[in-house]
């Protein structure tokens, strides 16, 4: 599979159709989109404990659109620190927040103004004042070099056109000894130009 996008892709109109895609499911949760949402998903089929969700605020998990459970690789240490890489509305975020306790951080990186609302809103239903969302571009995080243990991501690294800008921002940011903690949507076979050109099928 190829890292680098084709070279006459547009990359800002790519972004521009990915904010506001995740823009219209932070505003209409259960509107008629392609892809699952929802804490019962969540449980349902990625492996997530549907207590823990049933815990958060619905702010938080009713928009929730991931593919897979990075908390299922290895447990967050209590101090930790922590970011999200497009942390949408911020489920992840706060059972990070809760799995690092109040000497820890949790650090949501997300580019739309509608999911980052929402998440900061639910981190405060939640009081979990340890947990904050930064407006950003994931391939060029707000964050000093070596300041994170762990990143964790869901379904957001298959959207960047070019991997290889974001993997060299992690490795910057990463401590030594720290990890990567991600889930996300591979596929085994190379794609053809006029699909990887395609911005309708990158987005939906």
């Amino acid at each position: 599979m190829a890292a680098v996008c084709p070279i006459n892709l547009d990359r800002e109109r790519l972004k521009a159709e990915v904010r506001a895609t995740y823009a219209q499911v932070a505003q209409n949760p259960d509107g008629d989109f392609h892809f699952h949402r929802g804490s019962e998903y969540a449980a349902g089929f990625l492996g997530y404990d549907l207590e823990e969700l049933r815990a958060l605020p619905a702010t938080a998990t009713s928009p929730f659109a991931g593919v897979g459970n990075p908390f299922l690789m290895e447990p967050l240490a209590a101090g930790a620190t922590v970011i999200d890489l497009g942390s949408g509305a911020g489920m992840d975020c706060l059972l990070a927040g809760r799995r690092v306790g109040a000497t820890g951080r949790v650090i949501g990186i997300d580019m739309t103004d509608a999911m980052l609302e929402r998440a900061r809103r639910a981190a405060a239903e939640a009081r979990l004042a340890h947990v904050r969302f930064e407006k950003a571009d994931i391939t060029a995080l707000p964050l000093g070099a070596e300041s994170v243990d762990v990143a964790i991501s869901n379904g957001v690294i298959n959207l960047l056109p070019d991997k290889t800008d974001i993997f060299r921002e992690l490795y910057r940011v990463i401590r030594p000894g720290g990890r990567l903690q991600f889930a996300d949507i591979v596929i085994e076979s190379e794609l053809s130009e006029d699909v990887r050109n395609n911005i309708d099928l990158w987005t939906g």
